[in-house]
């Protein structure tokens, strides 16, 4: 879905909210990367709102111009690590309230996977071409016959992390919902069979 909004007000409204524009524009930021995640659309980076005043806006009417564009080199979300990026007014960016991931390096995981199966519990990191299953060919082998034995991937896109299902016979589910593929972030809960994977911020590695 796009990744960049301006949002046209008449001069005389975007006035009035002269104070909170730019929270305002944070809070609708926010709101779309939501609401992109919570339909299983996959964005380039953050995505990014601007309020501009246009005087052809009638008062109290708005207009939106959408569009796709990269990623902004050494804008937050735009760079190697996971995005710090958390909820309007969080300062710094608390890495639990992170809702999209950056593609991590190979060498460098800059998210992992808490494994919860039949084999107890215990910690994968991810990189981007991971695969999943119960043959013992995958990168993380589950032991759960209702995993199919090429169940998932998890794969980097466009500077985020995606789990696609790989056509498995009894799915996947994320955070309680059934997906064929979907964006992950920090605190998703991966569901295959009886296997629960949960995602966490890693500690990239210099």
């Amino acid at each position: 879905m796009p990744n960049r909004f301006v949002v046209r007000l008449h001069p005389d409204d975007l006035e009035g909210f002269a104070d909170m524009e730019q929270s305002i524009a944070s809070e609708l930021a926010d709101a779309a990367l939501v609401f992109a995640r919570a339909h299983h659309y996959t964005l380039v980076d953050r995505p990014q709102v601007d309020l501009l005043a246009d005087a052809t806006v009638e008062r109290t009417d708005i207009r939106v111009d959408a569009r796709f564009a990269d990623p902004i080199a050494g804008r937050s979300g735009a760079t190697d690590g996971p995005e710090h990026a958390g909820m309007p007014g969080d300062a710094g960016g608390d890495p639990t309230h992170t809702l999209v991931f950056q593609v991590p390096r190979p060498s460098i995981p800059a998210a992992r996977l808490r494994v919860h199966d039949a084999a107890g519990i215990r910690m994968v990191e991810i990189w981007t071409g991971l695969t999943i299953g119960r043959a013992t060919d995958n990168d993380l082998v589950l032991r759960d016959e209702r995993v199919s034995r090429h169940h998932g991937r998890i794969g980097g896109r466009r500077g985020t992390l995606v789990y696609t299902d790989l056509g498995s016979t009894n799915g996947s589910d994320v955070n309680g919902t059934r997906v064929s593929e979907v964006v992950l972030g920090a605190g998703d809960r991966i569901r295959l069979g009886g296997c629960i994977l949960e995602v966490e911020v890693g500690e990239a590695r210099t």
